[in-house]
């Protein structure tokens, strides 16, 4: 295929950049930057195109792609190209239009070391991306995010995780319940998951609660927190201690603090008997 104007094609396209409601019926979104596009295709996700300059030099790593990778290849003029690579460093080698997977919490896996960030009503696609990556970075089996939310497809969440958003399961839900529903049934298959909930006065300091079993992290909108009904359903309310002239931390953040905590618990932890 071969787009040289700001065409129908283009105009869907450009749409998966700023229209979540576009990006879903869709059933799609738009990748840039060599590693989450080299990420996407090693994970197995559906590629269904990939978009390149026509006429221009392309890198060894992007030729390997066009003829390895199973998708439709567009052929763009640059300044068409230009308008999709969503940052102002030039012109990007390749875009690839990626295919969404189901908002399904089947697939985080699940046993008896889980570790799972649940990212309440987040407002800020770059925090969704930061915790994503930290989520991949300390052993995170899954990210969920809930209830009326940034997207974790917005194309600057993609470019803060880094790729990590096609490491590690990211689900959707519209509300707490569903979690909540799923948290029980595992219970009542035999894992005992623990709900704990990040606060700046919840009553113990993260390092002194343990986090080596199964458990779901929570982790507040950036200006409310927690909302009440997961403050209900929480076991324990953890607080990270900080000190000097900071109120609290940046929501990812704390997150990523929180993750690194778990981490550590679980590297430290002494070996079973035998």
């Amino acid at each position: 295929m071969r787009v040289s104007s700001r065409n129908a094609n283009f105009q869907q396209w450009l749409a998966l950049l700023t229209n979540r409601t576009k990006r879903q019926r869709a059933g799609e979104f738009l990748v840039q930057g060599v590693r989450p596009i080299t990420l996407a295709v090693q994970q197995g996700w559906p590629i269904h195109a990939l978009l390149y300059p026509d006429g221009a030099p392309l890198s060894r790593w992007a030729e390997d792609l066009l003829d390895q990778v199973p998708a439709v290849r567009v052929q763009m003029a640059p300044e068409v190209l230009a308008e999709l690579g969503g940052k102002d460093d030039g012109l990007p080698e390749l875009v690839a239009v990626v295919g969404l997977p189901p908002d399904r919490l089947d697939r985080i896996p699940t046993g008896p070391e889980t570790l799972v960030v649940v990212f309440d009503r987040p407002t800020a696609p770059g925090n969704i991306g930061t915790l994503i990556r930290s989520a991949d970075a300390f052993g995170a089996a899954g990210v969920i995010v809930v209830g009326h939310a940034a997207d974790p497809y917005d194309p600057r969440a993609v470019r803060a995780s880094t790729g990590s958003l096609f490491a590690v399961p990211v689900v959707r839900t519209g509300s707490h319940r569903e979690v909540v529903e799923w948290v029980e049934t595992l219970r009542e298959q035999g894992t005992p998951v623990q709900i704990v909930g990040t606060d700046e006065s919840g009553e113990v300091e993260i390092a002194e609660h343990d986090l080596t079993g199964p458990t779901l992290l929570l982790i507040g909108n950036e200006t409310h927190g927690l909302s009440g009904a997961w403050r209900q359903a929480c076991d324990r309310m953890l607080r990270i201690p900080i000190v000097g002239s900071a109120s609290s931390l940046n929501a990812a953040t704390a997150g990523t603090v929180a993750l690194y905590e778990a981490a550590r618990q679980r590297r430290t932890r002494p070996s079973p008997p035998g």
